[in-house]
């Protein structure tokens, strides 16, 4: 394995205890993930769940990314845990997992993540072998390390079985999703990412995460919440989507023209 295998990146810096900040891809046209790494994003994850993005334009851009020397997430849509596995073969360096809200549900997730003896993963690798460096063998015993797997904390739910979710072997750490979590936290009365009992939540799986020593990841709507989180404890923190980043870019720049 060498420095520059992108795949490897991602592990070995969360490992470090680094806090590491991504783009969100949605739209499905590969060249915005490559785009976005170019600038100082530290990884891409490509939306498969409520973006638009198709299996073989994220199969393209977690190359594209590999060559911009980055490594690609993936989320994949809920319960999908086959293409899981479809896409660490072709380099993903780790799977986000929506609705991972029981042990069980955990469980199930990383056995389609991780190879024998932790988990069921069948072997059939292509690109993962050029983006992680390492062939045969070497990336059979290397894998398990090397790829990622985060559930997604949600549900009140998955709140109450975080624990056990954590402890599932296997399972490398959870992410948050603020909005459905709000959701479920105020019994469906609002659609807030920044409410005060999201804020009490993420303070409470910080602080578990820490303790396991796993990673604890969230979806953040601006760098300056990604900020916030990061100083709970978050190490890998998303900021914005493509859209949103579009959108915010169009209007900055129609305001200097119209000005």
């Amino acid at each position: 394995m060498t420095a520059s295998a992108p795949l490897a990146h991602l592990a070995r810096r969360l490992r470090a205890g680094e806090t590491l900040f991504m783009s969100w891809c949605g739209m499905n046209d590969a060249a915005i993930a490559e785009t976005s790494v170019r600038e100082d994003f530290d990884a891409a994850l490509i939306d498969m769940q409520h973006g638009a993005v198709d299996f073989t334009t994220t199969v393209q851009a977690i190359g594209m990314v590999g060559l911009a020397g980055k490594p690609a997430i993936a989320r994949v849509p809920v319960g999908e845990f086959a293409t899981a596995s479809r896409l660490l073969d072709a380099g993903a360096a780790a799977i986000v997992a929506p609705m991972i809200n029981s042990e069980a549900d955990a469980k199930r997730f990383a056995s389609f993540v991780k190879f024998p003896p932790i988990g069921e993963r069948s072997w059939g690798p292509h690109r993962a072998f050029g983006l992680s460096g390492l062939e045969g063998e070497a990336y059979f015993h290397k894998a398990n390390e090397l790829h990622l797997a985060i559930a997604m904390i949600e549900t009140r739910e998955a709140l109450d079985a975080l624990d056990s979710i954590l402890d599932v072997p296997g399972i490398d750490g959870v992410f948050v999703g603020p909005s459905d979590l709000s959701i479920a936290l105020t019994k469906g009365a609002v659609v807030d990412a920044g409410h005060p009992e999201v804020d009490k939540a993420l303070d409470h799986i910080g602080a578990r995460c820490k303790a396991k020593g796993k990673v604890a990841g969230a979806f953040c709507m601006t760098g300056k919440r990604a900020k916030e989180v990061a100083a709970k404890g978050f190490r890998l923190c998303s900021i914005s989507t493509d859209g949103m980043m579009m959108r915010l870019g169009a209007r900055m720049e129609l305001k200097a023209a119209r000005g």
